[in-house]
């Protein structure tokens, strides 16, 4: 029986219009996505299959184009759709943070760090540009690969500051092993980056350390 037939209360997007997003389940929510089924399968079915071939909603929508393209239902339409979907949540967090001081929203920092990093299959190093009222400048991506304390330059990073005229910075970079516990050599840039910003009054506020779950933050630790 296809959605159309179902109960008005039970069809998701009447349900998510009556009671908010947040009373429906994943499967519910990646059948709105979806839209239609495929033959023989409501799009909550459809969405169901997809969730338990994938092992959940983050495997999905983390998929290479290759093996998300091949799911039963799915294509290159659907793909640039859930990137462009992906994409304009990070452009809105983005704006939230620009619109305030990012000091005074750590929870709003930590969703959009994550929302950056998490999925990367490789090591980011990435900064938080602010103003001397530690207002959102610009974030960008710095350094990729393997990150040690001769990967990543604190000259480039206090060139990019200069030109961008930040006052202060929130350093940010992800551990793909989902492991979030720094190692040695994240303090060790982190106090070389310290040093180097200090010279030209440039503050570091933080040091964010993105895994699978849990975000480590250095300023927390008491290490900066």
């Amino acid at each position: 029986m296809g959605i159309n037939h179902w109960p008005e209360g039970e069809r998701p997007r009447e349900k998510l219009l009556t009671f908010g997003p947040q009373a429906l389940s994943d499967a519910e929510l990646l059948a709105i996505f979806l839209r239609v089924g495929v033959k023989g399968r409501s799009a909550v079915d459809l969405a169901r299959d997809l969730l338990a071939s994938f092992g959940g909603l983050r495997s999905l929508m983390e998929a290479d184009q290759r093996d998300f393209c091949a799911a039963r239902g799915l294509g290159s339409a659907k793909y640039a759709q859930l990137q462009a979907t992906l994409e304009l949540s990070r452009r809105h967090l983005a704006s939230q943070l620009a619109r305030g001081n990012a000091m005074t929203s750590p929870a709003l920092v930590r969703h959009y760090l994550t929302s950056q990093l998490r999925h990367l299959g490789h090591e980011e190093f990435a900064v938080l540009f602010l103003d001397t009222q530690h207002r959102i400048i610009r974030y960008e991506s710095l350094f990729r690969g393997t990150l040690d304390s001769a990967s990543v330059y604190p000259r480039d990073v206090a060139k990019r500051a200069l030109e961008l005229g930040a006052g202060a910075l929130i350093l940010a970079h992800n551990h793909p092993s989902g492991v979030s516990e720094p190692s040695d050599a994240d303090r060790r840039i982190t106090d070389r980056l310290k040093d180097a910003l200090g010279l030209f009054d440039i503050r570091v506020l933080d040091h964010f350390v993105v895994g699978d779950g849990e975000v480590v933050s250095f300023a927390e630790r008491g290490w900066i």
